[in-house]
């Protein structure tokens, strides 16, 4: 089983051109109502979908709201994509910080309202 999460916006440009240049994400596939992304390692995708097209069945018509959604990304260098995104003049809405169950992770938002928390993975200490 594959998952690929999909979101429907009418913010399709404003998306693709945040995941491509601050994300680096490739397009896999894009028309005039459809974008799938992937990750820069083609480890995962997400799709993008204009409300209310007549190629869609009513289910996918309506719009995201901004609330109650939230994407996670683990990296590898998580310190590294912080610098890169500051760099870019991206919006940093978490800084960068250490959690008490070792998540080291920051985060961003996409032009949807979506937060993204760029995550590095690591196991608490055992005591």
């Amino acid at each position: 089983m594959k998952l690929n999460a999909g979101i429907i916006t009418s913010k399709i440009a404003e998306t693709k051109a945040f995941y491509t240049k601050t994300l680096g994400f490739g397009v896999t596939f894009e028309n005039e109502f459809y974008l799938l992304l992937h990750t820069p390692g083609r480890e995962a995708e997400i799709s993008f979908l204009l409300p209310e097209h007549t190629s869609q069945q009513p289910l996918f018509h309506k719009p995201f709201t901004g609330q109650g959604v939230f994407l996670t990304i683990e990296v590898k260098d998580v310190d590294k994509l912080y610098r890169d995104l500051k760099k870019k003049g991206a919006e940093i809405k978490i800084e960068l910080r250490d959690e008490p169950w070792g998540d080291r992770h920051f985060a961003i938002v996409d032009p949807n309202g979506i937060g993204i928390d760029l995550v590095k993975y690591a196991p608490a200490e055992q005591k």
